[in-house]
This record gives structure tokens, C-alpha cells and sequence, in this order.
């Protein structure tokens, strides 16, 4: 058996995966990561986010219920970094994943500095992925699947990893919970980026842009369509990304979607479905998971969190790869990651240029 470093949200998963490892025997020692972020009582009424002061409480009645130590981490600095990730990408046009880029830094690069720390053999958590013979894999339940946003975790770290609640489906999880009594059983999954009270990003970028700057971002523009026709002035680039149709505020005879982002005339550029159709893709900074491929292959490619895998041929270039789909993708947008896999297992991925 081995002590195990597990990082504790305060949702109903990690919550879990503490039982399942204490189970098995094992030591563990929680962490929590906080972002030093208080949200309002309205905003927590709707909020599906993580790492807040209020889950913190939770993931402390957990760990008290299930009589496991568990450390507070200050993590302020390493999270304004990710949060700077995302405010920079979305002033530039692109669409930020600032959950890969959490779990590449902290989860998994922060959270194995203090495992040797404290003398930890592994690190845990509760991602929906399954590890064998050092490869990532989907997880059991294909709904709830996260290995999109873990293929930038180092290779040489997969061999300390653990994904306890990877082999099971979420009702399963969520029954073990209600069995163990745990107080966060019914609570809610995490679907929005941690940091940003309320899910508005646009005003999140806006305020932290004059926080910093004391101005607002200069992003107000015009919506003109592919055919060239001017539809009025838009509310701010941030607000708008690949493949969107609502919240445009605009009427058509046939539903219009975000085609494009120009941020030197900060034009948004509408256009019908079929214009959101790409064949290809360049990704760059790429991670691969297994040797780096020197040949073009065939696998299937995600573009998306929420995205299925589609066919493709990949061509390896220096640092990055292009990908040619076997039929027309809709809504690729730059920012997000293009991850391959070969079946279930993740060969590795590259941020979309």
C-alpha cells in the first residue's frame, strides 16, 4: 500500500476516490487548492465551479466524515497566472481552456512537488480517465470523460498517477456517496472555470483588464456577415467565440453562427453553418504521450471537451502537427486543443493555431 496525495475539490468525485483509496489500504492526505476567490451568495446559487472558499468547507466536512488529514493551499500566485492565460487569450481572439492549463501546472505539476514533500509515493484525483501500462485512456463513463483535458500531463508522471473513479459511471459514484453519508452526495458536477463568478467571462475579461490597465479593453466593433453586409455594432470580441449562435442579439431568415474574429478591425464575421466547415488544422506546442512520431498516422482527433473524436490523418511537424479530417469539422477555434487518440488511449495533443 502507498501514501497517496489526493486533491480534494469539494465535489462529489474526488470525495469518492478518497473512499475507494482508503479501501484499498492505502495512506492518504487531501489537499485542497484555493484560488483565494469569495463568490456571492447569488452566484453561489448558480455556480458548477471548483476551488472557491465555500468548497473548501466541503471538501473539509469530507475529509473530517471520512477521518483523512487535509491541507489549504494558498495557490493565489500559480492561479492568477492561469487566470492572466485566460483574460490574454480571449483579448487576442481565442478561446482559452484554462482547465488543461490548470491541470498541467497544478494538479499535476504544483501537487507532485508537494507529494515529494510530504513523502507521498502518488498523486490522485478525481478525473473521469483510466490509467494502464502508463497510457491515459477514457473513462468508463463516455458522458463524463476528461482525458480531452489531461493530455498535457507529463509521461514521465503517469507512473505516480491514480484516477480512482475513472472504471465507474457518475451514478455509480454519486450512490456511493449518499451511501457514505458524504454532505456534498447531491452536489452539483463543475462546468464552469473556477475563477469567473457568475460563468460571464466577457465581463470577467473586461474588469480584469481595467484592473490592471485602468481602461477597458478597446474591443467594440461591427457583426458583418461573410457576404459583406454590416449588421450593426457588436458589445466586445470577448464576448463572442467560434461557431456561437446565441447571444448575438441579431435576426436572420437562417441561423447565423461566429465564422471568424478580427481583432485588428474588431469585426465579429457571421456566416451560415456550412462557412464553419474546416478540413484542416495546425496545432502547435504539442505533447505527445507516447515516442514522438516522425511519419504521418491515422487516428481520430477531438477539437472540443464536448466534441466526439472524428477520423484524420496526422502529419508530425517540429513542435506541432496538422491534422486533415476525413470530412468537414464545424467550429474549430484557435485556442482550443486538438488532442489525438488512437482508439481509447490519448497519443498526445497541441494547442489550435
Amino acid at each position: 500500500m502507498s501514501k497517496i496525495l489526493l486533491a480534494m475539490s469539494g465535489g462529489v468525485d474526488s470525495s469518492v476516490a478518497a473512499e475507494l483509496l482508503r479501501r484499498e489500504g492505502h495512506e492518504i492526505v487531501g489537499v485542497f487548492m484555493k484560488h483565494g476567490i469569495s463568490l456571492t451568495e447569488e452566484v453561489l446559487r448558480r455556480k458548477h465551479g471548483c476551488c472557491s472558499e465555500e468548497d473548501a468547507a466541503d471538501a473539509q466536512a469530507v475529509a473530517k466524515r471520512l477521518g483523512i488529514p487535509l491541507h489549504l493551499l494558498d495557490f493565489r500566485e500559480e492561479f492568477t497566472q492561469i487566470v492572466e492565460y485566460f483574460v490574454d487569450e480571449y483579448t487576442h481572439c481565442r478561446t482559452p481552456n484554462p482547465c488543461i492549463v490548470c491541470n498541467a501546472k497544478l494538479k499535476f505539476g504544483k501537487l507532485f512537488e508537494l507529494a515529494d514533500d510530504l513523502g507521498a509515493d502518488r498523486v490522485a484525483t478525481g478525473h473521469y480517465a483510466r490509467l494502464e501500462g502508463g497510457r491515459i485512456l477514457v473513462g468508463r463513463d463516455a458522458s463524463k470523460d476528461q482525458s480531452y483535458v489531461l493530455h498535457r500531463i507529463s509521461r514521465d508522471k503517469l507512473s505516480r498517477l491514480m484516477f480512482p473513479v475513472g472504471g465507474y459511471r457518475k451514478e455509480e459514484i454519486r450512490a456511493m456517496a449518499s451511501e457514505l453519508g458524504l454532505p456534498n452526495a447531491a452536489k452539483k458536477d463543475s462546468q464552469e472555470v473556477c475563477f469567473v463568478p457568475g460563468d460571464d467571462h466577457a465581463a470577467f475579461v473586461r474588469e480584469y483588464v481595467f484592473q490592471k490597465t485602468g481602461k477597458y479593453p478597446e474591443s467594440m466593433g461591427d457583426f458583418v456577415t461573410t457576404t459583406g453586409e454590416n449588421r450593426g455594432p457588436h458589445q466586445g470580441l470577448e464576448r463572442y467565440t467560434i461557431g456561437q449562435r446565441k447571444g448575438l442579439g441579431l435576426s436572420f431568415r437562417e441561423p447565423h453562427f461566429v465564422v471568424r474574429l478580427e481583432p485588428d478591425t474588431r469585426r465579429v464575421i457571421l456566416g451560415k453553418h456550412d462557412e464553419l466547415a474546416c478540413e484542416t488544422l495546425e496545432a502547435a506546442d504539442v505533447n505527445w504521450q507516447i515516442d514522438v512520431p516522425s511519419e504521418p498516422f491515422r487516428c481520430t482527433v477531438k477539437i472540443r471537451y464536448r466534441t466526439p473524436a472524428l477520423p484524420a490523418e496526422v502529419t508530425p511537424k517540429e513542435g506541432g502537427f496538422s491534422v486533415r479530417f476525413e470530412r468537414p469539422v464545424f467550429g474549430i477555434a484557435p485556442g482550443q486543443a486538438a488532442v489525438c487518440y488512437d482508439g481509447e488511449q490519448v497519443l498526445g495533443g497541441g494547442w489550435i493555431q
